[in-house]
């Protein structure tokens, strides 16, 4: 491996999709930092989050309101396992909820802070939209304009949006379950593939409005600090200039397209990035990355063990 001197790395935090059973167990047991974050999370929230990670139930783990506090408090606590190596990022990005794991890093947001307002995000995208009447699908092999005509055309007088640009050929849509199920028939009679996502409300689409209505007043009174290190937005997928812009930028993300290609892109063309590290549990990101970019190296961190890759 190259000396971590002459690589340049960028730090990339995943979003819902990424959670498993028993995520972060591995790291509070072998680094005390790691162990903190778990029991900061559980004492901010009031619960045992820590037990729902480690033991679950599952139904319960991927409760939205339970979920985006459980990533964000795994992905930080193996970035804490991470800060003891030499390896310091050059820009930093998460998908969707990851961003929230991102400021943090990078010392804009405090984790309390952001353990709350993530549980708060997952409650009120919940609430947004009554159960059944909303869905997100992944539209594949077809290129993102084919993509957008598609939604434009069968959209109707219901809500249907581009939700995420994850990689070429792989973009998801969200909005009324209906204009979603057309969508997917209409990509398929094009040659496309096409499947619903199993997901509980159809975020990133303006359907979450009400949603991004509830959180601003919230993200408006925590205080956010200049970032440390580059952190690059979804929705402008490009750095956010300074604390203020990274609240904005997080007030728009509820219900604004995930930028994921273009966010990759800016990392690798303008910050340099030659390799990619994935603080948190899975791999969903780096096989979005592989698509995008195949030069960088795509380092997955499954558990301590895995902290040699970083010298």
């Amino acid at each position: 491996m190259t000396e971590p001197d002459t690589v340049r790395h960028a730090f990339v935090f995943p979003g819902q999709g990424s959670q498993k059973v028993g995520m972060g167990q591995a790291w509070a047991e072998a680094f005390p930092a790691s162990r903190a974050v778990f029991e900061e999370a559980d004492r901010v929230l009031g619960f045992e989050l820590s037990r729902l990670c480690w033991e679950g139930p599952e139904e319960e783990l991927t409760l939205t309101a339970n979920l985006q506090p459980a990533l964000l408090a795994t992905s930080v606590a193996i970035l804490r396992a991470v800060e003891t190596t030499p390896v310091r990022p050059v820009a930093v990005a998460g998908h969707s909820l990851g961003e929230y794991s991102a400021l943090v890093a990078a010392g804009s947001l405090e984790l309390a802070d952001a353990l709350r307002l993530v549980r708060r995000r997952g409650e009120l995208m919940q609430e947004a939209v009554p159960v059944g009447q909303g869905a997100m699908a992944a539209i594949l092999a077809l290129d993102d304009a084919d993509v957008e005509r598609i939604v434009a055309e069968v959209a109707g007088d219901e809500v249907l949006a581009v939700a995420n640009k994850n990689a070429p050929g792989q973009v998801v849509i969200a909005g009324h379950t209906g204009a979603v199920e057309r969508a997917v028939e209409r990509a398929k009679q094009e040659r496309g593939k096409a499947k619903m996502v199993p997901v509980s409300a159809p975020f990133h689409c303006p359907l979450m409005a009400p949603a991004r209505e509830g959180l601003e007043p919230l993200l408006r009174e925590t205080r956010f600090q200049d970032p440390s290190v580059p952190v690059v937005t979804n929705v402008d997928a490009v750095p956010a200039a300074n604390g203020e812009a990274a609240r904005e930028a997080l007030i728009r993300q509820v219900d604004g397209t995930v930028r994921w290609v273009e966010s990759i892109e800016w990392m690798v063309d303008r910050a340099g990035v030659t390799a990619f590290v994935e603080v948190g549990p899975g791999n969903v990101l780096s096989g979005m990355i592989r698509r995008i970019r195949n030069e960088p190296e795509r380092i997955t961190l499954k558990g301590p063990e895995d902290l040699e890759q970083l010298g």
